[in-house]
């Protein structure tokens, strides 16, 4: 098997197949990820994302073309993790089998895996599912991806919590806007506060459910 394969777009150069080029890979989006931290998105580059880790810069270029390339790498890497985070919290609730009871702990569970990832992912704040100021037109598309993957991995929950869910139009529209105003709420919050406030957080989670549950309790 080929070590790397090329990409069918999103950015990158190669994607990688075997374990010792993820792993590559990882340790590059890991050092990109600990720079925007600590300086921002201006302070990111080939050369020093390369020093720190650990890599010569040739590997770099051989998975990104430019630091554009690596942001929008680490947003679908940090979407990747937030899905996994939300799943397995599905699963601490038994949500599958109804163990959430009421839907709306489904909607906490969404909010509270974005707050930890924000208060403990490096990079996050910076890089959470868009890159770095991408503008409105890249801003709604990166939330009406994220739209659509909460809507197909809650649908089953939903349903064991009770709520005749039909995945229609309308149901999709609402994920959306959804996921439109708890974006721009929970910013907010973490512009308050550095681990986000707390009223805000709760805010949010007040705000989703009202608006939700005349989408999902028709």
């Amino acid at each position: 098997m080929m070590d790397l394969v090329h990409s069918s777009g999103n950015g990158l150069r190669r994607v990688p197949v075997q374990q010792r080029s993820a792993e590559r890979f990882a340790r590059i989006l890991d050092a990109a990820a600990s720079i925007l931290d600590e300086g921002g998105y201006e302070e990111l580059s080939t050369r020093e994302v390369a020093a720190r880790a650990g890599v010569p810069i040739g590997s770099v270029y051989r998975f990104f073309s430019n630091k554009r390339a690596m942001a929008d790498a680490l947003a679908r890497r940090n979407l990747d993790k937030y899905l996994a985070g939300v799943t397995d919290r599905l699963d601490a609730l038994g949500a599958d089998r109804g163990g959430a009871g009421d839907w709306r702990r489904l909607i906490d569970v969404v909010v509270d895996q974005y707050v930890a990832m924000r208060r403990t992912v490096p990079g996050f704040a910076l890089v959470s599912f868009a890159g770095p100021a991408p503008g409105p037109a890249v801003n709604d598309l990166a939330n009406h991806l994220v739209a659509d993957r909460l809507r197909a991995l809650l649908i089953a929950p939903l349903g064991a919590a009770g709520v005749a869910v039909t995945d229609d139009r309308r149901l999709r529209t609402a994920f959306v806007v959804g996921v439109e105003a708890a974006d721009a709420l929970l910013k907010m919050a973490f512009r308050a506060d550095p681990q986000g406030e707390a009223a805000l957080i709760a805010e949010t989670k007040v705000l989703l459910r009202a608006y939700l549950a005349g989408v999902l309790e028709p």
